[in-house]
């Protein structure tokens, strides 16, 4: 943890030229990080707004903990690259390529990773393609598809809502804008949950993603279809196979793992946190509330947006030098001391999404899912609560996610005939795709890989996705 640093030093970060000495560097990962990372960030601020930290042994990295700081790298792309090819330390092997953060830092040729021109290139393409999802299609997806997931544990009484809904809404919305057929969907958030864990094989998930997105590419060549895939081919950009396949990746990123957690996050503080249980008790459901909370406090992406210093500078008082990674804590900024008050509901201001022209292209169809998938359950289950205390609840491991482990409730019993009239039934198949169904139809692995499958968090939904 740190030990040292008064907030007035000028910190040069590790591996700089002018890092003077050995220093001990807080972690961001292990089990202590991942129980309370509010407890690091206060420990970081010692060294003011930038402060050095190891995102996995061996990896350093300097931090931002300010809200204003953060601001300025994220807005000064003159200043800040977003090009890991000129991650010093990975190009001269000091990080190993087989260091278990470097799939979710290498450079690959999408619009997260590039600056400039290609930079508006390739996320025009990206903006373009979404802008054509309709929203109100979009919701009825959404709906279709919780009353779905609902149905199924409706009758048990119990549920994981991280395996058996938070993961899985997310992936039948991604499968169905994308044109995604359900076994290419297996390989997609196998390699993308793989490469989110600290304890993975980041190298084999990073394989078996490239494996499902080149699928992926290869389907909506020979058979395009209204999905944002086929959208993003035909696109006047010109995307190449190669392109595709990593815009697909960012997307991918961003709309499953991130989407999970926002909705679990937002889940577990409306079944745990009394002022969202007062409302709720009393009949209104204060979903917007909750939303807008977790993305200030507990974003689903805590600590990411990578830049690039591109000369040396001082940051704040910090010297940072060229080629250093500079992670933006997206949790810490949230929470910086200095913001004047805390008033967060219906503020926007939080950088859960990022800012300046890497911001989230898609926070609008973002929020909108998670919003449908919490109202949606509160209202089928609204006598529903946690199965164990909140303090008991896990987090998963990890330098970039704030992920919970599994959220396990409990609620009285209810049957698919008890769902509302008028609600998603006239809405089977709303949106972009008719080539995906909602339900699971791909055959089940073979007997070998799902022994290996169940080692993984993500294995219940695979053997949910296959009707086991």
């Amino acid at each position: 943890m740190t030990t040292s640093g008064p907030a007035s030093d000028a910190v040069p970060p590790p591996g700089c030229p002018a890092h003077a000495g050995a220093r001990t560097v807080e972690p961001l990962y292990g089990p202590e990080f991942a129980a309370d990372p509010m407890a690091s960030y206060t420990r970081l601020r010692a060294y003011g707004s930038v402060a050095p930290v190891e995102i996995a042994p061996g990896v350093r990295a300097s931090l931002v903990t300010g809200y204003e700081t953060a601001l300025e790298v994220l807005r000064s792309p003159e200043r800040f690259s977003k090009d890991p090819r000129r991650w010093r330390a990975l190009a001269d092997g000091t990080v190993p390529a087989d260091s278990p953060v470097v799939p979710m830092m290498m450079y690959r040729p999408n619009a997260l990773w590039t600056d400039g021109d290609e930079h508006s290139r390739l996320r025009g393409a990206i903006t373009d393609s979404l802008g054509r999802v309709d929203p109100n299609a979009l919701r009825g997806y959404v709906e279709h598809s919780a009353d779905t997931l609902i149905d199924r544990i409706g009758p048990n009484g119990r549920a994981d809502l991280l395996s058996e809904y938070g993961a899985v809404l997310p992936l039948l919305v991604f499968n169905q804008l994308f044109g995604c057929p359900p076994r290419t969907g297996d390989k997609l958030v196998e390699g993308m949950s793989g490469i989110f864990d600290a304890d993975a094989d980041s190298e084999k998930a990073n394989a078996v993603l490239t494996e499902g997105v080149a699928e992926l590419v290869a389907l909506k060549r020979s058979q395009p279809g209204p999905d944002v895939t086929s959208w993003l081919m035909a696109h006047p950009a010109q995307l190449t196979d190669e392109e595709m396949m990593h815009q697909l990746v960012v997307l991918m990123g961003a709309g499953t793992e991130p989407q999970q957690n926002l909705i679990c996050n937002g889940l577990r503080l409306l079944l745990s946190d009394d002022r969202f249980g007062g409302d709720l008790a009393g009949g209104s459901l204060p979903v917007e509330d909750a939303i807008d909370e977790v993305l200030w406090t507990d974003p689903p992406i805590a600590n990411y947006a990578i830049h690039y210093p591109i000369h040396d500078l001082e940051l704040d008082g910090t010297l940072v030098c060229e080629g250093e990674p500079i992670l933006i804590s997206l949790a810490a900024a949230n929470t910086d001391t200095g913001l004047a008050g805390d008033r967060r509901t219906g503020n926007r201001a939080h950088l859960a999404w990022s800012a300046g022209p890497h911001t989230c292209p898609a926070k609008s169809p973002a929020r909108l899912i998670a919003a449908v998938a919490l109202e949606k359950l509160l209202d089928r289950l609204p006598d529903i609560e946690l199965a164990i205390p909140a303090g008991e609840l896990r987090w998963r491991q990890g330098p970039f996610h704030r992920a919970l482990t599994a959220l396990p409730v409990r609620f009285p019993r209810i049957s698919p005939a008890d769902r509302p009239s008028g609600g998603s039934e006239g809405n089977t198949h709303p949106v972009l795709s008719p080539s995906v169904p909602p339900a699971p139809t791909s055959a089940a692995r073979e007997p070998g890989s799902a022994d290996m499958a169940r080692q993984r968090w993500w294995s219940p939904l695979a053997r949910w996705w296959h009707g086991r």
